[in-house]
């Protein structure tokens, strides 16, 4: 509890670090961990590691967190850890602080029980997930791809729980794949439009089209993916004008049954079934990723029920996290954090209670992992 007061009075809004990878680095280093810093442009990156052989377990997280909003909302210093009524209050409390609290603090007690412990433990911290996400996570993941650093097990610290802590496990994650459409007419006198072409007419049957696709139907373990527009413009801000152009801005959250190709070339299907004349843009925010399964879930599982008494459920709902980024060199990806309730929020929380529970559950599932109870 007291390392995540610390890390929530460094005043880390992304992509600032503000000294959080500092004191998380300090307290590795102290128990045997070699640092690497690995920044890029504003961003701070830290990649420490315990040990140099098989098998690797990687905690993964980010000391960046979003702005705080309106602060006189706040009922206290969103940069003050403050205790109420059983609740620790701050910007990242939930998001990610007390789980970077819990996982050094874990890793410290396996450490000083299990020194000579198999594999190696790791550290991967970015201060760009909440923004861009483009020097960040991903960037690290580059640089121990090039140099043929694989990852066996990585447990990311997002908040996870719905209603208590451990009640759900995130096994995977939607791919995100966003588009940019420009749709072009003619722009004209709006009493004469005959002389003009309005695009706003002319696309809305295909975006009634595109609003009633069933791009696929979801499997065990994914929804189906759902297609939304974001955005909606058009016009010269008169009154008069048929506008020239509509610019459209929507996003796909995807399953592991479609492919960002696949989605592609149904949306294209559909302009040139409607004469659509445009423009596209598309940004693949992240690919699908599923861990199923196996012995990274079942010691996870078995990790929350040995300290909580709950049964975790596996979940892969929720928007993106850099578990897209670190399922390219690890194919046994999970999160367990707190609950999420507040995350983004005013007045963001987590239960006092549940801060040291969640430190035990990541020593359980390290010794489980790479200790005395070791699965391998």
């Amino acid at each position: 509890m007291e390392l995540a007061r610390q890390l929530i009075a460094a005043r880390s809004v992304t992509p600032a670090d503000a000294g959080c990878l500092d004191i998380i680095g300090a307290r590795l280093a102290a128990i045997g961990f070699r640092l690497e810093r690995m920044d890029s442009g504003s961003v701070s990156n830290l990649w420490a590691r315990r040990g140099t052989a098989d098998p690797l377990f990687c905690f993964a997280g980010h000391t960046d967190v979003v702005p705080t909003g309106p602060l006189e909302q706040w009922h206290s210093d969103p940069f003050e850890a403050v205790v109420r009524d059983g609740f620790m209050y701050g910007r990242g409390a939930a998001d990610m602080k007390s789980s970077l609290a819990a996982f050094v603090t874990a890793t410290e007690r396996f450490v000083a029980r299990c020194p000579q412990h198999a594999g190696s433990i790791a550290f991967l911290l970015t201060s760009d997930e909440e923004g861009d996400a483009t020097d960040g996570t991903v960037r690290v993941v580059e640089g121990l791809a090039q140099r043929g650093e694989r990852i066996d097990w990585c447990v990311i610290g997002e908040p996870t729980s719905v209603a208590r802590l451990g009640d759900t496990i995130k096994n995977g994650r939607r791919g995100s794949l966003s588009g940019r459409l420009t749709v072009h007419g003619v722009q004209g006198h709006i009493a004469y439009p005959h002389l003009a072409r309005n695009p706003v007419h002319e696309f809305a049957p295909a975006l009634a089209e595109l609003a009633a696709t069933q791009w696929d139907d979801g499997n065990d373990h994914f929804p189906p993916t759902s297609w939304q527009v974001s955005n909606i413009r058009a016009g010269t801000g008169a009154g008069n004008v048929i506008p020239g152009t509509l610019d459209v801005w929507f996003n796909f959250r995807f399953s592991t049954a479609s492919t960002p190709d696949s989605l592609k070339a149904r949306l294209a299907a559909v302009l040139r079934r409607h004469n659509i004349e445009h423009d596209i843009a598309w940004t693949l925010g992240g690919r699908p990723f599923l861990t199923p399964p196996g012995p990274l879930v079942d010691a996870a599982v078995a990790a929350i029920r040995d300290v909580t008494g709950v049964d975790a459920a596996l979940s892969t709902s929720g928007g993106t996290s850099d578990g897209r980024f670190i399922a390219d060199i690890c194919d046994q990806v999970v999160e367990i954090g707190p609950c999420n309730a507040s995350i983004h929020k005013l007045n963001e929380c987590v239960a006092v209670g549940d801060i040291e529970p969640l430190s035990h559950i990541h020593e359980n599932l390290l010794d489980r992992m790479l200790g005395h109870g070791a699965l391998q």
